[in-house]
This record gives structure tokens, C-alpha cells and sequence, in this order.
């Protein structure tokens, strides 16, 4: 169990309630769930009527209203024991309700968040085939027709998107071009089953195998002007600000996951024995499960840390952008280390470790890969300021 530092009673309460629901509801059902690539419409339910998928959405909108060091609690918990349950609730609040909530007017956020909140999803299409690190080259286009605007393209690797439950998506499309010659970016809101949008699921994946992935087509989609989120021309910036919340929900998976592996390692590794002693104690194991102790502790205070300077309105896109990396490679040391403890049996389904070590390579790649964390640092640490 994680220590109490900086927690109030509150965060620690929710912390406990949240670790025993992923215990007693997810764990059972995570690896049939994962080998039958099902996304779990029962958890997710469960998961709403907890509050986790309106977790920092104000009351008057259905939410939690928790502040983001709780909410951030609340997915790393869940990604402790499973990689897919912890996607939906982070993909959902901070890629999914969040645009809406920080960018939209009060007739959109009064039409969609009080749903967002108790029991439907929404999806957040930035990446496609062309363009994921690289926005800047983003080929879906939207042009204005009256009181409409038409969509055309494409968008891939969207969370949450084609589920039974799913209102709709946030799409990130070309809408012009600006004076100095880049392309103006606008985001818009297009429900599911709007004429022209066609949703498809994309199965065969390694990891987050239970959860909702999808490609979203656009063949001449009419949507009304006032689906235009916040003003037009604005897209970038709403995605940049999106990330950069973003990136503390995949940070806090990383760690989640690096905290499962963890006391998965340590559990197997008390209980084996090899020539007459726990091999728990053979420097080489007893090395391995230290560093990774260390690296969650020094990855939690700092996260949290940054979590808490969000609240309080300061502008956290290096800090977020270290947590991001620092946790997602951190649970890449963590279910390595986890795997090798096991042994054969860490290669095998019927060990949790396998299923770490697949879970935790998408948040190396996810919201900006390592590379695009480490280009993010170096440009807010004043390296290219020549």
C-alpha cells in the first residue's frame, strides 16, 4: 500500500475505495476480458455510478467535482490492476469530457456533460494515419457551407469512440489557412450517427485489449456551425492544452502499472524458493525490486506535485510533460523487471506479468511518444531558443 504523504483524508478514503473495487470487480474479469478483447460495458457502468467518469466535472454537470490529485488517484488505482479499465476512465475524462468542459459554451456543455458524466463516453479524434506527433499535418478538413460546416477524412487510434454507450467524438479538422501560411486548425463536436460519420472498432491489438479503439471516417459529414468548439482558428491551442492535461492521466497509469508490477514481483518473489531461500533475497532480485520502489516514489510525489499546481491555474507543460515520460518508462522498468522475477512463467497467460509488460508500451507512444516528451522538456528548458 502506497504511503499517506501529502494525502488528506479525503484522497486517502477515495484511495482505498477505488483499490478495492479494482480488486474485487476488475481483477476477476481482467484477463477473460483481455483474451476475448471485450470491452466491459457492466465495469464501466459500475465505474459511472461511482462518479469516475465525471471525476473533475463540477456538480451542476453530474460530475465528482474532484480535485485533479484525486482524480488522477482514481486512474491510477484502476491501471494498477488492469491497463483497459484505467484507458477508458483516463481516455474519457481528460481526452473526452475535458475539451468540452474547458473549450465549449454553456449550451454545449449543458447539452453533453451531464451524460458524459453518468455512463456515456465521448472520443477525442486528433491522430490519423499522417498525422500524430506531427498535428501540424492533420488531413481531415472542414469547410463552410452556410450554417453548416462539411467534414471529410479520417481519424485513427481513437479511445472510446464506437462503444454502444459512445455520444459522439471531438474532431480536430483544416478549416483554412492562416496569414503566415500554416494551417488553421478548428475542433468540432459530431455525434455518432450523424449522416457521413462512420465509426468502425479496431481489434488485434497487444495491449488495452478490453478497451474501445477506433477509426472514425468523415465522407462529406454535415455538421451545424454551432458543433464548432470555442472559436474557430483555435484548434491547436485546444489540443495543446488537452495534452498537456492529458499527460498526467497517462502518467498516472505508468505509475499505476509500475505499482502492479511491483507487488506482483515482490509477491512472486517471497514465495519462490531456490536453494533453500526466498529469491527475494538474492541481491540481483533484491536490486531489481529496490530501483523500481524508488522510481514510484520519486514518480508519485512529483506527479502529484504537478497535479496540485494545475489546480491552482499555474501552466504545467514541462512538469507534465516529465511526469508523462518519466512514469511511462518507469512502468517500462518495472514490468520488465517483473517478467524476468518470474522467469518462464513471467512469458506465460496464465502470470499477471505478461499482461504488464504488454499494457505499459502504449504509454511510451500514447499523448506524445517519449521522443515528443523529450523534445517538449528541451524546448521549455530554452534549447532551442537560438
Amino acid at each position: 500500500m502506497p504511503l499517506n504523504r501529502n494525502l488528506n483524508e479525503q484522497q486517502i478514503l477515495l484511495r482505498d475505495t477505488v483499490r478495492k473495487f479494482a480488486e474485487e470487480v476488475i481483477r476477476p474479469k481482467a484477463k477473460e476480458l483481455d483474451e476475448k478483447e471485450e470491452f466491459s460495458y457492466e465495469i464501466t457502468r459500475q465505474m459511472a455510478d461511482m462518479g469516475f467518469l465525471g471525476a473533475f466535472l463540477p456538480e451542476k454537470y453530474g460530475g465528482s467535482a474532484l480535485d485533479y490529485v484525486s482524480y488522477i488517484i482514481v486512474v491510477e488505482e484502476i491501471s494498477r490492476i488492469d491497463g483497459s479499465q484505467g484507458a477508458t476512465v483516463a481516455a474519457h475524462n481528460s481526452l473526452g469530457a475535458g475539451p468540452l468542459y474547458y473549450f465549449g459554451n454553456e449550451e454545449q456543455k449543458n447539452k453533453y456533460l451531464p451524460e458524459l458524466a453518468t455512463g456515456k463516453l465521448w472520443g477525442f479524434g486528433l491522430t490519423e494515419p499522417e498525422a500524430g506527433s506531427d498535428a501540424g499535418n492533420t488531413q481531415t478538413t472542414a469547410v463552410e457551407d452556410g450554417n453548416d460546416w462539411i467534414i471529410n477524412g479520417s481519424k485513427i487510434f481513437i479511445t472510446n469512440a464506437s462503444t454502444d454507450i459512445t455520444l459522439g467524438s471531438t474532431v480536430l479538422a483544416v478549416t483554412g489557412t492562416k496569414s503566415n501560411g500554416k494551417k488553421e486548425l478548428s475542433c468540432f463536436l459530431v455525434e455518432n450517427g450523424t449522416p457521413g460519420f462512420e465509426v468502425k472498432k479496431m481489434t488485434g491489438k497487444m495491449m488495452w485489449r478490453a478497451s474501445n479503439t477506433s477509426e472514425l471516417y468523415f465522407t462529406d459529414c454535415r455538421v451545424h456551425k454551432e458543433n464548432l468548439l470555442g472559436k474557430r482558428g483555435d484548434g491547436f491551442k485546444q489540443m495543446l492544452s488537452t495534452l498537456d492535461n492529458g499527460r498526467l492521466s497517462i502518467a498516472s497509469m505508468g505509475l499505476g502499472c509500475a505499482q502492479g508490477a511491483f507487488e506482483y514481483a515482490m509477491k512472486y518473489a517471497k514465495e519462490r524458493k531456490t536453494f533453500g531461500k526466498p529469491i527475494s533475497t538474492y541481491q540481483a532480485n533484491a536490486f531489481k525490486l529496490a530501483d523500481v520502489d524508488m522510481g514510484i516514489e520519486l514518480a508519485r510525489n512529483y506527479l502529484y506535485d504537478t497535479c496540485r499546481m494545475l489546480d491552482n491555474g499555474e501552466k504545467i507543460t514541462h512538469e507534465g510533460a516529465i511526469c508523462k515520460l518519466y512514469c511511462s518508462e518507469l512502468a517500462h522498468v518495472a514490468a520488465n523487471h517483473c517478467v524476468q522475477i518470474l522467469g518462464g512463467y513471467g512469458l506465460m497467460k496464465e502470470y499477471e506479468a505478461e499482461k504488464y509488460y504488454r499494457d505499459q508500451k502504449l504509454l511510451e507512444i500514447g499523448e506524445g511518444t517519449s521522443e515528443i516528451q523529450r523534445l517538449v522538456i528541451s524546448r521549455e528548458i530554452g534549447c532551442y531558443d537560438v
